[in-house]
């Protein structure tokens, strides 16, 4: 899982500040704290504790449009790990993304969700990856879906350039190289159109 912290905007690095409108006093489990006594940490519930931190707790999956929203916002306020935000944000665009038509609002959301999700990865690349054991191994990454929705819906509206760039951020984290050649070749073609 990784170590936890008190809430994403705690993570070194991220310029992400906290939830919109968002009081973390007022959140059950804002204030948790692990029994590490063990070795891994267990958190606290009514019936007992568990290994699952409060932040990948508070979202359920039934929630759907601004109920799966505000979550999300409450749920990266609440004490969690880089991992557990990660996987809170993409499946929460993963739910947005599939709700499209049924409320294409949502898609703003995709946007804001994905641009949090990479800047998260870029300041905690722990977020998407198991660290190999084996000295002279290098860390395995999680195959992500959140910013490969967001360059398809960029590339779809003709926004190449700034899908260009969301891909060659990804590319840092093994995936999205195939993104990279194809919309490099749509710049440049666009580019060779404009000049001719």
């Amino acid at each position: 899982m990784g170590a936890w912290v008190e809430r994403m905007a705690a993570i070194p690095g991220i310029a992400f500040s906290g939830g919109p409108g968002v009081v973390r006093n007022a959140l059950r489990g804002a204030e948790d704290r692990p029994d590490e006594m063990y070795g891994e940490p267990m958190w606290p519930t009514a019936t007992g504790s568990t290994s699952a931190t409060p932040a990948s707790r508070h979202v359920p999956f039934e929630a759907r449009g601004t109920e799966l929203a505000a979550r999300v916002w409450e749920a990266l306020e609440l004490p969690g790990s880089a991992m557990d935000y990660h996987f809170i944000l993409q499946s929460a665009v993963d739910r947005l993304w599939s709700d499209r038509r049924s409320d294409p609002d949502g898609l703003q959301l995709v946007e804001v969700f994905t641009r949090l999700d990479l800047e998260l990865m870029e300041a905690a690349p722990q977020a998407v990856s198991f660290d190999s054991e084996a000295p002279g191994r290098e860390a395995t990454f999680v195959r992500v879906s959140s910013v490969p929705r967001l360059i398809s819906l960029l590339e779809r509206e003709g926004a190449f350039q700034e899908a260009l760039a969301l891909a060659r951020r990804l590319t840092r984290f093994e995936q999205g190289e195939e993104m990279v050649s194809r919309l490099s070749e749509k710049v440049h073609a666009l580019g060779a159109e404009a000049e001719g």
